[in-house]
Protein backbone atom coordinates (compact mmCIF):
# COMPACT_ATOMS: atom_id res chain seq x y z
CA UNK A 1 0.00 0.00 0.00
CA UNK A 2 1.69 3.51 -1.11
CA UNK A 3 3.05 5.05 1.94
CA UNK A 4 0.90 8.05 1.43
CA UNK A 5 -2.11 6.33 2.32
CA UNK A 6 -0.99 5.56 5.50
CA UNK A 7 0.65 8.36 6.45
CA UNK A 8 -2.28 10.48 5.57
CA UNK A 9 -4.24 9.21 8.76
CA UNK A 10 -1.83 10.20 10.97
CA UNK A 11 -3.30 12.55 13.85
CA UNK A 12 -1.70 15.82 13.60
CA UNK A 13 -1.19 15.24 17.02
CA UNK A 14 0.62 12.28 18.83
CA UNK A 15 -1.46 9.87 20.48
CA UNK A 16 -0.83 6.91 22.38
CA UNK A 17 -3.71 4.13 21.63
CA UNK A 18 -2.93 0.82 23.11
CA UNK A 19 -0.81 -2.01 20.98
CA UNK A 20 -3.86 -3.49 20.00
CA UNK A 21 -5.84 -0.67 18.85
CA UNK A 22 -2.56 0.10 16.75
CA UNK A 23 -2.97 -2.99 14.91
CA UNK A 24 -6.76 -2.98 14.11
CA UNK A 25 -6.56 0.47 13.14
CA UNK A 26 -3.92 -0.53 10.16
CA UNK A 27 -6.02 -3.84 9.66
CA UNK A 28 -9.10 -1.52 8.77
CA UNK A 29 -7.35 0.95 6.82
CA UNK A 30 -5.94 -1.59 4.30
CA UNK A 31 -9.84 -2.75 3.80
CA UNK A 32 -11.05 -1.95 0.32
CA UNK A 33 -7.99 -0.76 -0.83
CA UNK A 34 -8.81 -1.74 -4.51
CA UNK A 35 -11.95 0.97 -4.23
CA UNK A 36 -9.94 3.66 -4.05
CA UNK A 37 -8.58 5.62 -7.01
CA UNK A 38 -4.94 4.98 -7.67
CA UNK A 39 -2.35 7.27 -7.51
CA UNK A 40 0.41 9.09 -10.17
CA UNK A 41 -2.61 8.35 -12.68
CA UNK A 42 -6.17 8.12 -13.26
CA UNK A 43 -9.14 10.23 -13.90
CA UNK A 44 -9.14 11.30 -10.51
CA UNK A 45 -5.31 12.46 -10.11
CA UNK A 46 -5.13 14.45 -13.30
CA UNK A 47 -8.94 16.38 -12.40
CA UNK A 48 -7.66 17.14 -9.59
CA UNK A 49 -4.33 18.53 -10.84
CA UNK A 50 -6.20 20.21 -13.77
CA UNK A 51 -8.47 21.83 -10.52
CA UNK A 52 -6.01 22.30 -8.39
CA UNK A 53 -3.93 23.99 -11.64
CA UNK A 54 -7.79 26.74 -12.20
CA UNK A 55 -7.43 27.29 -8.41
CA UNK A 56 -3.58 28.19 -8.45
CA UNK A 57 -3.98 30.68 -11.92
CA UNK A 58 -7.01 32.19 -10.78
CA UNK A 59 -6.22 33.12 -7.09
CA UNK A 60 -2.23 33.82 -7.39
CA UNK A 61 -2.62 34.93 -10.81
CA UNK A 62 -4.47 38.34 -9.68
CA UNK A 63 -1.64 39.53 -7.58
CA UNK A 64 0.81 38.92 -9.93
CA UNK A 65 -0.86 41.12 -12.41
CA UNK A 66 -1.43 43.50 -9.96
CA UNK A 67 1.47 45.79 -12.01
CA UNK A 68 -1.04 46.21 -14.63
CA UNK A 69 -3.54 47.81 -11.94
CA UNK A 70 -0.29 50.12 -10.71
CA UNK A 71 0.28 51.69 -13.67
CA UNK A 72 -3.20 52.75 -13.95
CA UNK A 73 -3.48 53.71 -10.13
CA UNK A 74 -0.12 55.83 -10.41
CA UNK A 75 -1.87 58.02 -13.91
CA UNK A 76 -4.99 58.52 -12.24
CA UNK A 77 -5.40 61.75 -9.78
CA UNK A 78 -7.74 60.38 -8.06
CA UNK A 79 -5.48 57.89 -6.65
CA UNK A 80 -2.02 59.05 -6.95
CA UNK A 81 -3.35 62.50 -5.39
CA UNK A 82 -4.37 60.55 -1.83
CA UNK A 83 -1.74 60.92 0.82
CA UNK A 84 1.34 58.11 0.98
CA UNK A 85 -0.07 56.43 -2.80
CA UNK A 86 3.42 56.53 -4.30
CA UNK A 87 4.35 53.84 -1.15
CA UNK A 88 0.72 52.35 -0.30
CA UNK A 89 -0.54 51.54 -4.16
CA UNK A 90 2.50 49.73 -5.09
CA UNK A 91 1.39 47.57 -1.34
CA UNK A 92 -1.47 46.38 -2.30
CA UNK A 93 -0.64 43.30 -4.61
CA UNK A 94 2.76 41.98 -2.77
CA UNK A 95 0.68 42.04 0.33
CA UNK A 96 -2.38 39.81 -1.01
CA UNK A 97 0.17 37.44 -2.37
CA UNK A 98 2.36 37.73 0.68
CA UNK A 99 -0.60 37.41 3.21
CA UNK A 100 -1.37 33.73 1.55
CA UNK A 101 2.32 32.92 1.96
CA UNK A 102 2.44 33.78 5.14
CA UNK A 103 -0.96 32.06 6.04
CA UNK A 104 0.32 28.85 5.37
CA UNK A 105 2.02 28.57 8.52
CA UNK A 106 -1.37 28.61 9.95
CA UNK A 107 -3.72 27.09 7.08
CA UNK A 108 -1.48 24.28 6.00
CA UNK A 109 -1.70 22.82 9.79
CA UNK A 110 -5.41 23.56 10.26
CA UNK A 111 -5.82 21.63 6.90
CA UNK A 112 -4.04 18.50 8.38
CA UNK A 113 -5.41 18.51 11.73
CA UNK A 114 -8.87 18.90 10.59
CA UNK A 115 -10.08 17.12 7.45
CA UNK A 116 -13.34 16.86 7.59
CA UNK A 117 -13.66 20.85 7.58
CA UNK A 118 -11.39 21.30 4.53
CA UNK A 119 -13.97 21.82 1.85
CA UNK A 120 -15.79 23.93 3.71
CA UNK A 121 -12.93 26.28 4.17
CA UNK A 122 -12.87 25.91 0.46
CA UNK A 123 -16.37 26.96 -0.34
CA UNK A 124 -15.71 30.28 2.49
CA UNK A 125 -12.54 30.95 0.52
CA UNK A 126 -14.44 31.43 -2.47
CA UNK A 127 -17.23 33.35 -0.75
CA UNK A 128 -14.66 35.87 0.63
CA UNK A 129 -12.57 35.98 -2.78
CA UNK A 130 -15.66 37.58 -4.42
CA UNK A 131 -17.02 39.62 -1.68
CA UNK A 132 -13.54 41.11 -1.11
CA UNK A 133 -12.96 42.09 -5.00
CA UNK A 134 -16.70 43.43 -5.63
CA UNK A 135 -16.40 45.78 -2.36
CA UNK A 136 -12.94 46.62 -3.43
CA UNK A 137 -14.81 48.08 -6.76
CA UNK A 138 -16.54 50.37 -5.03
CA UNK A 139 -13.60 51.51 -2.94
CA UNK A 140 -12.51 55.37 -2.96
CA UNK A 141 -9.54 55.16 -0.87
CA UNK A 142 -6.43 53.39 -0.64
CA UNK A 143 -6.87 51.84 2.72
CA UNK A 144 -10.20 50.80 1.61
CA UNK A 145 -8.23 49.12 -1.01
CA UNK A 146 -5.18 47.19 1.12
CA UNK A 147 -8.26 45.98 3.40
CA UNK A 148 -10.61 44.21 0.94
CA UNK A 149 -8.19 43.83 -2.20
CA UNK A 150 -5.37 43.06 -0.39
CA UNK A 151 -5.99 41.57 3.31
CA UNK A 152 -9.19 40.03 2.67
CA UNK A 153 -8.67 38.89 -0.92
CA UNK A 154 -5.55 36.78 0.71
CA UNK A 155 -7.66 35.29 3.72
CA UNK A 156 -9.86 33.60 1.01
CA UNK A 157 -7.38 32.47 -1.02
CA UNK A 158 -5.50 31.26 1.81
CA UNK A 159 -8.59 29.20 2.96
CA UNK A 160 -9.31 27.84 -0.62
CA UNK A 161 -5.67 26.97 -1.50
CA UNK A 162 -4.40 24.76 1.80
CA UNK A 163 -6.69 21.95 1.41
CA UNK A 164 -5.92 21.90 -2.54
CA UNK A 165 -2.19 21.72 -1.85
CA UNK A 166 -2.66 19.29 1.26
CA UNK A 167 -4.75 17.10 -1.47
CA UNK A 168 -1.72 17.10 -4.02
CA UNK A 169 0.18 14.88 -1.34
CA UNK A 170 -2.66 12.41 -1.02
CA UNK A 171 -3.26 11.62 -5.16
CA UNK A 172 0.85 11.50 -6.20
CA UNK A 173 3.65 9.89 -4.87
CA UNK A 174 6.47 9.17 -7.44
CA UNK A 175 5.30 11.74 -9.59
CA UNK A 176 5.11 14.78 -6.82
CA UNK A 177 7.86 17.23 -8.23
CA UNK A 178 5.90 17.50 -11.55
CA UNK A 179 2.19 17.91 -9.91
CA UNK A 180 3.49 20.70 -7.94
CA UNK A 181 5.09 22.11 -10.91
CA UNK A 182 1.90 21.67 -13.18
CA UNK A 183 -0.29 23.47 -10.14
CA UNK A 184 2.39 26.46 -9.59
CA UNK A 185 2.25 26.83 -13.06
CA UNK A 186 -1.06 28.04 -13.02
CA UNK A 187 0.02 31.13 -11.20
CA UNK A 188 2.30 32.25 -14.11
CA UNK A 189 -0.41 31.06 -16.47
CA UNK A 190 -2.73 33.39 -14.69
CA UNK A 191 0.05 36.09 -14.49
CA UNK A 192 0.38 35.47 -18.50
CA UNK A 193 -3.76 35.73 -19.39
CA UNK A 194 -4.95 38.54 -16.94
CA UNK A 195 -2.09 41.16 -18.31
CA UNK A 196 -2.61 40.18 -21.78
CA UNK A 197 -6.65 41.18 -21.33
CA UNK A 198 -7.03 43.33 -18.48
CA UNK A 199 -5.07 46.32 -19.91
CA UNK A 200 -7.67 46.96 -22.71
CA UNK A 201 -10.92 46.66 -20.71
CA UNK A 202 -9.74 48.83 -17.82
CA UNK A 203 -8.59 51.75 -20.31
CA UNK A 204 -12.15 51.02 -21.90
CA UNK A 205 -14.73 50.49 -18.40
CA UNK A 206 -12.21 51.35 -15.77
CA UNK A 207 -10.57 49.79 -13.01
CA UNK A 208 -13.36 49.58 -10.54
CA UNK A 209 -15.98 47.55 -13.59
CA UNK A 210 -13.11 45.08 -14.01
CA UNK A 211 -13.08 44.53 -11.02
CA UNK A 212 -16.37 43.76 -10.19
CA UNK A 213 -16.43 41.93 -13.84
CA UNK A 214 -13.50 39.65 -12.39
CA UNK A 215 -14.99 38.86 -9.19
CA UNK A 216 -18.08 37.46 -10.72
CA UNK A 217 -15.93 35.50 -13.15
CA UNK A 218 -14.09 33.88 -9.91
CA UNK A 219 -17.35 32.84 -8.33
CA UNK A 220 -19.05 30.90 -11.24
CA UNK A 221 -15.51 29.86 -12.57
CA UNK A 222 -14.65 28.36 -8.73
CA UNK A 223 -17.61 27.30 -8.64
CA UNK A 224 -17.53 24.67 -11.40
CA UNK A 225 -13.89 23.91 -10.57
CA UNK A 226 -14.51 22.75 -6.57
CA UNK A 227 -16.29 19.26 -7.19
CA UNK A 228 -13.05 18.12 -9.25
CA UNK A 229 -10.41 19.57 -6.43
CA UNK A 230 -11.12 16.65 -3.50
CA UNK A 231 -9.28 14.40 -1.63
CA UNK A 232 -8.57 10.62 -2.81
CA UNK A 233 -9.22 9.41 0.54
CA UNK A 234 -12.75 9.48 1.60
CA UNK A 235 -13.16 11.46 5.31
CA UNK A 236 -14.65 8.31 6.82
CA UNK A 237 -11.39 6.56 7.10
CA UNK A 238 -9.34 10.12 8.08
CA UNK A 239 -9.28 8.77 11.52
CA UNK A 240 -6.87 10.94 14.50
CA UNK A 241 -4.60 8.45 15.25
CA UNK A 242 -1.95 6.80 13.76
CA UNK A 243 -2.34 3.22 11.74
CA UNK A 244 0.20 0.97 12.48
CA UNK A 245 3.58 0.82 14.82
CA UNK A 246 5.69 2.09 12.06
CA UNK A 247 3.73 5.15 11.14
CA UNK A 248 3.17 5.86 14.56
CA UNK A 249 6.96 5.79 15.84
CA UNK A 250 7.15 8.40 12.73
CA UNK A 251 5.07 11.06 14.60
CA UNK A 252 6.77 10.49 18.03
CA UNK A 253 8.27 13.61 17.40
CA UNK A 254 6.16 15.52 14.69
CA UNK A 255 8.51 18.86 14.75
CA UNK A 256 11.69 16.80 14.06
CA UNK A 257 12.50 19.05 10.73
CA UNK A 258 12.63 22.01 12.68
CA UNK A 259 16.35 20.64 13.65
CA UNK A 260 16.97 19.28 10.12
CA UNK A 261 19.61 21.66 9.10
CA UNK A 262 19.34 21.41 5.42
CA UNK A 263 15.46 22.59 6.01
CA UNK A 264 16.98 25.74 7.23
CA UNK A 265 19.70 26.06 4.68
CA UNK A 266 16.74 26.03 2.16
CA UNK A 267 14.61 28.23 4.04
CA UNK A 268 17.65 30.62 4.31
CA UNK A 269 17.65 30.89 0.04
CA UNK A 270 13.61 30.91 -0.07
CA UNK A 271 13.84 33.70 2.29
CA UNK A 272 16.58 35.34 0.04
CA UNK A 273 14.92 34.35 -3.36
CA UNK A 274 11.60 35.77 -2.01
CA UNK A 275 13.34 39.36 -1.44
CA UNK A 276 13.51 39.16 -4.73
CA UNK A 277 11.53 37.69 -6.88
CA UNK A 278 8.23 39.89 -6.74
CA UNK A 279 10.17 43.20 -7.36
CA UNK A 280 10.19 42.68 -11.48
CA UNK A 281 6.63 41.06 -11.14
CA UNK A 282 5.69 44.28 -10.08
CA UNK A 283 7.84 47.43 -11.32
CA UNK A 284 8.50 45.89 -14.91
CA UNK A 285 5.15 47.18 -16.42
CA UNK A 286 5.94 50.77 -14.20
CA UNK A 287 9.72 50.30 -15.76
CA UNK A 288 8.34 49.79 -19.33
CA UNK A 289 5.86 52.57 -19.05
CA UNK A 290 8.75 54.92 -17.70
CA UNK A 291 10.59 54.28 -21.49
CA UNK A 292 7.23 55.83 -22.86
CA UNK A 293 6.72 52.92 -24.10
CA UNK A 294 2.57 52.23 -24.77
CA UNK A 295 -0.01 50.31 -22.08
CA UNK A 296 -0.36 47.62 -24.53
CA UNK A 297 3.92 47.26 -24.87
CA UNK A 298 4.05 47.39 -20.81
CA UNK A 299 1.47 45.12 -20.10
CA UNK A 300 3.32 42.50 -22.65
CA UNK A 301 6.34 42.74 -21.16
CA UNK A 302 4.87 41.56 -17.48
CA UNK A 303 2.91 38.59 -20.11
CA UNK A 304 5.94 37.36 -21.01
CA UNK A 305 7.69 37.02 -18.05
CA UNK A 306 4.88 35.02 -16.82
CA UNK A 307 4.60 33.11 -19.84
CA UNK A 308 8.09 31.93 -19.45
CA UNK A 309 7.71 31.27 -15.96
CA UNK A 310 5.12 28.61 -16.85
CA UNK A 311 7.80 27.01 -18.14
CA UNK A 312 10.43 27.57 -15.82
CA UNK A 313 8.17 25.70 -13.25
CA UNK A 314 6.95 23.01 -15.27
CA UNK A 315 10.24 22.67 -16.24
CA UNK A 316 11.70 22.57 -12.46
CA UNK A 317 8.96 20.32 -11.31
CA UNK A 318 9.28 17.96 -13.66
CA UNK A 319 13.26 17.70 -13.75
CA UNK A 320 13.75 17.68 -10.06
CA UNK A 321 11.92 14.03 -10.09
CA UNK A 322 15.09 12.85 -11.32
CA UNK A 323 17.54 15.30 -10.98
CA UNK A 324 19.16 16.78 -7.90
CA UNK A 325 17.44 19.97 -6.99
CA UNK A 326 20.32 21.88 -5.43
CA UNK A 327 22.05 21.46 -8.92
CA UNK A 328 19.07 23.22 -10.43
CA UNK A 329 18.23 25.69 -7.30
CA UNK A 330 22.00 26.66 -7.73
CA UNK A 331 22.13 27.06 -11.73
CA UNK A 332 19.36 28.82 -11.87
CA UNK A 333 20.07 31.56 -8.71
CA UNK A 334 22.87 32.30 -10.28
CA UNK A 335 21.62 32.50 -13.75
CA UNK A 336 18.64 35.08 -12.36
CA UNK A 337 20.96 37.08 -11.07
CA UNK A 338 23.34 37.77 -13.88
CA UNK A 339 19.59 38.00 -16.26
CA UNK A 340 19.19 40.93 -13.65
CA UNK A 341 22.26 42.61 -13.89
CA UNK A 342 22.93 42.25 -17.58
CA UNK A 343 19.86 42.06 -19.55
CA UNK A 344 17.94 44.56 -17.02
CA UNK A 345 20.20 46.69 -16.22
CA UNK A 346 22.20 46.94 -18.77
CA UNK A 347 20.24 45.99 -22.04
CA UNK A 348 16.88 46.58 -21.39
CA UNK A 349 16.71 50.44 -22.60
CA UNK A 350 14.18 49.47 -25.74
CA UNK A 351 11.21 47.01 -25.57
CA UNK A 352 13.17 44.36 -27.52
CA UNK A 353 15.35 44.50 -24.24
CA UNK A 354 12.57 44.84 -22.13
CA UNK A 355 10.80 41.49 -23.39
CA UNK A 356 14.45 39.56 -23.30
CA UNK A 357 15.43 40.21 -19.73
CA UNK A 358 11.51 39.20 -19.17
CA UNK A 359 11.43 36.27 -21.08
CA UNK A 360 14.82 35.26 -19.20
CA UNK A 361 13.67 36.08 -15.70
CA UNK A 362 10.55 34.48 -16.06
CA UNK A 363 12.09 30.54 -17.19
CA UNK A 364 15.08 31.03 -14.69
CA UNK A 365 13.54 32.45 -11.74
CA UNK A 366 9.60 30.80 -12.05
CA UNK A 367 11.04 27.31 -11.13
CA UNK A 368 12.03 28.23 -7.54
CA UNK A 369 8.72 26.94 -5.95
CA UNK A 370 8.20 23.95 -8.22
CA UNK A 371 11.79 22.49 -6.28
CA UNK A 372 9.85 22.33 -2.92
CA UNK A 373 8.82 19.23 -2.82
CA UNK A 374 12.12 17.17 -4.19
CA UNK A 375 13.77 19.15 -1.32
CA UNK A 376 11.50 18.39 1.56
CA UNK A 377 10.55 14.53 0.23
CA UNK A 378 13.75 13.25 1.90
CA UNK A 379 13.26 15.70 4.98
CA UNK A 380 9.44 14.34 5.40
CA UNK A 381 9.98 10.63 4.49
CA UNK A 382 6.55 10.96 2.47
CA UNK A 383 4.65 11.78 5.06
CA UNK A 384 2.23 14.38 3.63
CA UNK A 385 1.34 16.15 7.62
CA UNK A 386 5.44 16.88 7.70
CA UNK A 387 5.85 18.02 4.30
CA UNK A 388 2.69 20.25 4.19
CA UNK A 389 3.57 21.49 7.77
CA UNK A 390 6.96 21.84 5.87
CA UNK A 391 5.64 23.62 2.85
CA UNK A 392 4.01 26.07 5.60
CA UNK A 393 7.31 27.53 7.10
CA UNK A 394 8.85 27.78 3.38
CA UNK A 395 5.43 29.73 2.43
CA UNK A 396 5.74 32.08 5.41
CA UNK A 397 9.10 33.04 4.58
CA UNK A 398 8.24 33.75 1.53
CA UNK A 399 5.59 35.71 2.55
CA UNK A 400 7.26 37.98 4.60
CA UNK A 401 10.13 38.63 1.60
CA UNK A 402 7.22 39.24 -0.66
CA UNK A 403 5.97 41.97 1.51
CA UNK A 404 8.96 43.47 2.77
CA UNK A 405 10.37 43.58 -0.88
CA UNK A 406 7.98 46.11 -1.73
CA UNK A 407 9.05 49.42 0.61
CA UNK A 408 12.62 48.47 -0.13
CA UNK A 409 11.94 48.26 -3.67
CA UNK A 410 9.71 51.88 -3.29
CA UNK A 411 12.15 53.29 -0.93
CA UNK A 412 15.17 52.26 -2.95
CA UNK A 413 13.89 54.40 -6.07
CA UNK A 414 13.67 57.94 -3.83
CA UNK A 415 11.80 60.25 -5.01
CA UNK A 416 11.54 59.51 -8.69
CA UNK A 417 8.10 58.91 -9.83
CA UNK A 418 9.29 55.97 -12.20
CA UNK A 419 6.89 57.22 -14.65
CA UNK A 420 7.96 58.40 -17.60
CA UNK A 421 11.41 59.70 -16.40
CA UNK A 422 14.06 56.89 -17.29
CA UNK A 423 16.38 58.58 -19.97
CA UNK A 424 16.82 55.65 -22.71
CA UNK A 425 20.72 54.92 -23.76
CA UNK A 426 23.32 52.32 -23.78
CA UNK A 427 23.97 52.61 -20.06
CA UNK A 428 20.25 50.86 -19.41
CA UNK A 429 18.82 51.09 -16.05
CA UNK A 430 21.53 52.21 -14.37
CA UNK A 431 21.14 55.22 -15.03
CA UNK A 432 17.58 56.00 -14.03
CA UNK A 433 15.22 55.73 -11.24
CA UNK A 434 15.40 51.76 -10.97
CA UNK A 435 19.50 51.12 -10.39
CA UNK A 436 19.58 50.70 -6.52
CA UNK A 437 16.42 48.35 -7.40
CA UNK A 438 17.81 46.11 -9.97
CA UNK A 439 21.56 46.04 -7.79
CA UNK A 440 19.18 44.75 -4.65
CA UNK A 441 17.28 42.50 -6.96
CA UNK A 442 20.49 41.07 -8.12
CA UNK A 443 22.59 40.52 -5.01
CA UNK A 444 19.39 38.94 -3.33
CA UNK A 445 19.63 35.97 -5.88
CA UNK A 446 22.92 35.63 -6.04
CA UNK A 447 23.23 35.36 -2.53
CA UNK A 448 20.66 32.84 -2.39
CA UNK A 449 22.43 31.12 -5.13
CA UNK A 450 25.74 31.05 -2.67
CA UNK A 451 23.18 29.39 0.41
CA UNK A 452 22.32 26.42 -2.36
CA UNK A 453 25.97 25.61 -3.15
CA UNK A 454 26.97 25.50 0.66
CA UNK A 455 24.35 23.45 1.13
CA UNK A 456 24.77 21.52 -1.81
CA UNK A 457 28.32 20.73 -0.61
CA UNK A 458 27.16 19.86 3.13
CA UNK A 459 24.92 17.49 1.99
CA UNK A 460 27.07 16.14 -0.86
CA UNK A 461 25.69 14.42 -4.65
CA UNK A 462 22.55 14.11 -2.67
CA UNK A 463 19.69 11.77 -5.34
CA UNK A 464 16.40 13.55 -5.71
CA UNK A 465 15.25 10.38 -3.81
CA UNK A 466 17.30 10.31 -0.94
CA UNK A 467 15.25 8.59 2.24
Amino acid sequence: MPSSIELQTIASEPATPAAESIQESAENAHLNESSLAPVDRGFGAWSFLAGAFLIEGLVWGFPNAYGVFLVKYLEDPAWASQKHARGLLPLIGPMASGIMYGAASVSFPMAARFPRHRRKAMWLGVVLIFVSLFAASFARTIPSLLALQGVMYAIGGALLYAPAIYYMSDWFVERRGLALGIIDAGTACGGLVLPLILPPLVDKHGSAKILRYYSIVCLGLLTLILPFVRGRLPEARMVHGPVNPRAFAVTQNRLFWLKDKTFWVINVANTLQGLAYFVPLLWLPTYASSLRLSSRDSSLSLALLNAASLVGRMGSGMLSDTVNPWLIASTTLMLTSLSIFILWGVLSYTFAGVLVYGIAYGCLAGGWTSLWASFLRPIAKDDPTHTTSMLGVLMLFRGIGNILSTPISTALQGDQSGLGDERIGVAGAYQGAYEKVIIYAGTCFAAAALVVAAGWAVNGPLSPRRR
